[in-house]
């Protein structure tokens, strides 16, 4: 079952996405918030898998919710608002989806196909983990991370590429790597922002790990890859996470589960 959570200061909105969701055999709704703060209580006490949130809120609205949210708590994301230009400023916040109000039947029967197919690949990736871990006591050698193992893939295949050939849009365009500054999820798409304009891909995080040299790219965050090069600080945060602000001046978040980056950065 995906345990969901609604969040909407609406109480029709709320009743109305209830009742939508009540046609799909595995979501179970675990709780309904009206405001930001209700719903981070939620979050911690509920855990919930996947949580409809409403952008527009008072006093603590959509973004600033999933901003405050620790990572390891954060569930995947469907935005749901009555406005359109909030979508892109959703997909800038790693939302899986958005849906407009009035929300339409077939666009959330999208939206949770694409939520199972995140769950599938995080679960995935655990077992993944779980493998790594269990081949590292098999063998004797020491535990090694999921990125030295990738690294070590890297290195009996063909290495990455020079350059980045990209799809954008109807244009193929060969990319250099040292223009990238950092990469963000954005659902089944990765922004890949260089030093002169970003680019739209359909990616996921570990296809482009394996295309960039794990030597000057990390992750540093679920939904974020850095080019080491560009970082200028490293300024620790009270919850054990880190901000790393990069050369342009932008600011990233290094999530706690990627500490051990940190030592490349120094």
């Amino acid at each position: 079952m995906i345990r969901t959570l609604i969040v909407d200061d609406e109480p029709l909105a709320r009743r109305g996405l209830e009742l939508r969701l009540a046609a799909f055999s595995d979501i179970s709704i675990v709780g309904q918030a009206g405001n930001g703060r209700e719903a981070a209580l939620a979050v911690a006490s509920h855990q919930p898998d996947l949580m409809f949130l409403d952008v527009q809120m008072p006093e603590v609205d959509g973004f600033a919710l999933l901003k405050s949210l620790p990572a390891e708590q954060l569930p995947l994301t469907v935005f749901v608002t009555a406005y359109d230009q909030y979508a892109l400023n959703a997909f800038s916040t790693c939302a899986v989806d958005y849906l407009l109000k009035p929300v339409d039947e077939s666009r959330l029967e999208q939206a949770l196909k694409t939520v199972r197919e995140r769950l599938a690949a995080r679960e995935a990736e655990q077992n993944r983990d779980r493998l790594l871990r269990l081949l590292a006591r098999v063998s004797g050698k020491p535990e090694m991370s999921l990125d030295e193992a990738l690294a070590q893939e890297s290195t009996l295949g063909a290495g990455p590429a020079a350059k980045l050939a990209i799809k954008d849009g109807n244009r193929t365009i060969r990319l250099d790597p040292d223009c990238i500054r950092w990469i963000d999820a954005a659902g089944d798409y990765l922004c890949i922002h260089t030093n002169t304009e970003n680019f739209v891909i359909r990616a996921t995080m570990r296809d482009m790990e394996q295309r960039l040299d794990p030597r000057r790219f990390q992750r540093i965050h679920r939904s974020t890859i850095v080019n080491l090069d560009c970082v200028r600080e490293l300024r620790s945060h009270l919850n054990g996470e880190y901000f790393v602000t990069l050369d342009s001046g932008h600011t990233l978040k290094l999530s706690r589960s990627y500490k051990d980056k940190v030592h490349l950065m120094n």
